[in-house]
């Protein structure tokens, strides 16, 4: 099976043709791919394809977690996607139309310096109604913003926002006094998501600027993540904390986000390959 993998600040993914993946089970797949020192390694696997309307220069893809489930959505991940689709010639033009679990995503190439590639993405709008949001409130409330969530003896403020997969962010002085990252993994499985969640750990450094650490569902701790620097600044923006365009800092580098008026958000950010292969399939494993 060929395969490209690609990174977005850090956050990796192993790109596949789903032409050559007939009948194949993408969950364990994925999971086969993503184990690190043992295998390829990766936060997750993409699947593309053309789709019907290829026509129309729509592509499709799935996404994998490295646990072998399904995300909706990946903003990271979109650029991969659409750096190899650019490198390799799939498309001509500067714009690429995606198509994924959480509605149609449009890139506009910003700048190459092949294998490097940058896109401005835009995310949509992020969805703010619980109803929504795959999340179970046990307080009378319409608003997610400054929740109370339990976690055994403690209370954590949290806000509550989807960006098509479920957020959850909170606001911190800093980072090493405490393991954030074993926070993170309990905020996964709360009760209170029933599909678990995205966990964003948010350091506010002035009006214009936050810091951010990642929990993402079904990988763990990672570098970056798109949608959950978008989650970031949607929590920012309605505690009142920054203003409306943001340098988000990852631990992979910077992601540039905006939530414009019309209430849509664009992310300005690169990705590039690493590598192109020939991968040898190995045994399932538990």
């Amino acid at each position: 099976m060929r395969f490209v993998k690609v990174h977005g600040l850090g956050n990796d993914f192993i790109v596949v043709d789903g032409n050559q993946l007939a009948h194949k089970d993408y969950s364990q797949l994925a999971q086969n791919l993503c184990r690190r020192c043992f295998s390829l390694g990766a936060d997750g696997l993409i699947v593309f394809r053309q789709t019907a309307s290829s026509a129309g220069g729509f592509i499709g893809m799935q996404i994998f977690n490295a646990d072998g489930s399904e995300a909706e959505l990946s903003g990271n991940g979109l650029r991969c996607l659409a750096a190899l689709l650019i490198h390799r010639g799939y498309t001509s033009v500067g714009t690429i139309s995606v198509e994924t679990k959480a509605g149609t995503k449009t890139l506009t190439l910003m700048g190459a310096s092949p294998p490097e590639y940058r896109f401005r993405l835009d995310m949509g709008e992020p969805i703010l109604d619980q109803a929504k949001i795959d999340f179970c409130s046990r307080e009378n409330t319409t608003s997610l913003v400054g929740y109370r969530l339990r976690i055994d003896k403690n209370v954590y403020v949290v806000t509550v926002t989807s960006m098509g997969n479920p957020h959850c962010s909170l606001f911190v002085k800093e980072f090493q006094k405490f393991d954030w990252a074993g926070l993170g993994a309990r905020f996964e499985i709360h009760p209170s998501f029933p599909r678990r969640t995205n966990v964003e750990f948010i350091r506010v450094r002035g009006r214009k600027n936050l810091e951010v650490r990642f929990w993402e569902r079904g990988v763990g701790q990672t570098n970056a993540s798109g949608t959950g620097a978008c989650a970031a600044v949607v929590a920012a923006v309605l505690n009142g904390y920054v203003d409306r365009d943001v340098s988000v800092e990852t631990e992979g580098g910077v992601l540039e986000v905006s939530w414009h008026k019309n209430n849509r958000l664009s992310m300005i950010g690169p990705a590039q390959l690493i590598c192109e292969g020939e991968y040898y399939p190995i045994p399932s494993y538990k």
